[in-house]
């Protein structure tokens, strides 16, 4: 086996997406690492299994016979207050579903990678955003990458954030398009990482220690259950601020600039007549159109959940039409971020929302479909179209 040699520093790199991700992981130094293989993740483990087998990471790699049993694992390691990741996909992530939501119940800072793909049936190993949108309300916080270098970003800022609010974390990174594609990225050395993310050292009474006995995941009733959710709900909230204040501290550790706060970016026109709104790689595709347009803006969203509400009205209030583009569909309903805006932008009447629907199951996105969707976002018909 060909040993693979992890420098302290990687500069401009040309990488795969799943090997950038699982070189930041390791120098991100978890205590334990549980995962069960599924296209398209599968690299990003394969990758962290190496490490391990040739003596270059720390953390303990358990090997799972399913992906609930990753799940499984990685909840009981960190009860006992260890520093955890896993990785998954589609049917594994809805595999894990009945976990997901009790990791989040018991307030387990746990951060897992979804390489994003179709969910079936008919069978489709392509990518959409179908998988993370099926477990929206099971209490993760979510975050969607345009490319590998804001990937990197984005698995460094979950487990602060994650760490610091107590709840579990979710990055999406679109499956092939970006865990299989090569760019130029810089992977951040752990010592540089520990200084924005040092040691995890949970607070005595956060997880199972004999000296100090607590319970996790007991029987409550219904007044008590009640009571859990609230404050789920609630720190979801107050992590909107914590994320944006995380963020730029992070962009003054590792010396980058962009245009976004951690929650949504901007680009594009000063005064745009139209914004398009997105999430994922899809982002990189609609900034290459808009080079052509000079009223037309794109608000990339950043942060799903909690979902940036307060940020997208800001940033809509003076344009006349929104056109929402996403990789997912919710049947008898329509796209779930477009649900999501159309609530968050509810007391401006006057905008005209269109929600558009391309992608799925891996359909190619060309710029002459962002161009299609432009021309008839000035359409007052508010049917959900299908454009691919």
């Amino acid at each position: 086996m060909k040993k693979i040699k992890i420098q302290k520093r990687v500069k401009d790199h040309i990488l795969e997406g799943s090997r950038a991700i699982a070189l930041t992981i390791n120098n991100i130094n978890p205590d334990v690492i549980s995962a069960y293989p599924i296209t398209p993740q599968t690299h990003i483990v394969e990758d962290l299994a190496k490490f391990k087998a040739e003596g270059t990471a720390n953390y303990e790699y358990v090997r799972a016979e399913s992906e609930f049993a990753a799940a499984s694992i990685i909840l009981g390691a960190c009860a006992t207050g260890s520093r955890v990741y896993s990785a998954t996909s589609s049917q594994g992530l809805l595999l894990m579903i009945e976990v997901l939501y009790n990791i989040s119940g018991m307030r387990l800072p746990i951060v897992m990678t979804c390489a994003n793909r179709a969910v079936s049936a008919p069978i489709n190993i392509w990518n959409d955003h179908s998988d993370a949108m099926a477990v929206r309300d099971s209490g993760w916080l979510q975050f969607f990458s345009e490319d590998h270098q804001e990937a990197v970003y984005q698995h460094i800022l979950a487990f602060k954030i994650a760490e610091k609010m107590q709840l579990p974390a979710l990055v999406n990174v679109d499956g092939f398009i970006l865990t299989h594609s090569y760019e130029p990225v810089s992977i951040p050395s752990k010592s540089l990482i520990s200084k924005y993310l040092p040691a995890y050292k949970p607070e005595s009474g956060t997880y199972l220690d004999p000296k100090n006995p607590i319970t996790l995941g007991g029987f409550f009733s219904s007044d008590a259950y009640f009571k859990t959710r609230e404050d789920i709900f609630q720190d979801f909230n107050l992590s909107l601020e914590e994320i944006k204040k995380e963020y730029l501290k992070l962009k003054k550790v590792f010396n980058f600039k962009d245009n976004g706060n951690g929650l949504v970016e901007y680009s594009g026109a000063k005064k745009p007549k139209t914004i398009l709104i997105t999430m994922g790689s899809l982002a990189g595709t609609i900034k290459e159109t808009l080079k052509d347009y000079r009223d037309i803006g794109l608000l990339k969203i950043t942060t799903f959940r909690p979902f940036p509400a307060e940020e997208i009205l800001k940033a809509t209030k003076s344009c006349k039409n929104i056109a929402v583009i996403e990789k997912a569909i919710s049947p008898g309903s329509g796209g779930p971020l477009y649900n999501e805006v159309k609530a968050a932008i509810f007391e401006n009447e006057k905008i005209n929302i269109k929600n558009y629907i391309v992608g799925l199951g891996g359909k190619d996105i060309s710029q002459k479909i962002i161009q299609k969707i432009i021309k008839d976002s000035n359409n007052k018909n508010k049917k959900i179209t299908f454009v691919g």
